[in-house]
């Protein structure tokens, strides 16, 4: 399996993310939209940092569930309910992302939503993942 990622010099250079991700192997994992559920279905945290990271946990679980690692992740899709809140945390939440994920980048886009289905949740993590 093999995922390489192209930061073309034409475009603004990329912070947190890969402009595009070409992937080769023989399965394909769609991971559904994590927020911050315990393993009681109750979200967890009142920040969007600390949620993001419980969110980015339980995707980063499932995909060890599907026999995979964040290193096979090639495209991620972050919906946050306020934009503005994720900007101003935008450090943080790519230093939790190093922490559990790596540098390895995914193509990525992060898109602002009224509202998600828990009414508690800030943020939502959905992905593919290409594994050997």
């Amino acid at each position: 399996m093999t995922l390489s990622r192209h930061n073309p010099v034409e475009l603004s250079p990329p912070t947190g993310f890969s402009h595009a991700v070409t992937a080769s192997g023989t399965r394909l994992v769609f991971l559904a939209g994590q927020t911050a559920l315990d393993t009681d279905g109750k979200v967890v945290g009142d920040t969007l940092p600390g949620q993001f990271e419980t969110a980015l946990t339980n995707l980063l679980t499932a995909l060890a569930a599907a026999g995979g690692t964040a290193h096979d992740l090639a495209r991620v899709t972050v919906y946050a309910t306020d934009i503005a809140d994720y900007r101003t945390h935008a450090a943080e939440l790519g230093r939790i992302w190093r922490r559990l994920a790596g540098r390895d980048y995914p193509a990525m886009a992060v898109i602002g939503i009224v509202r998600l289905w828990d009414e508690q949740a800030l943020v939502e993590v959905d992905g593919v993942a290409m594994l050997p």
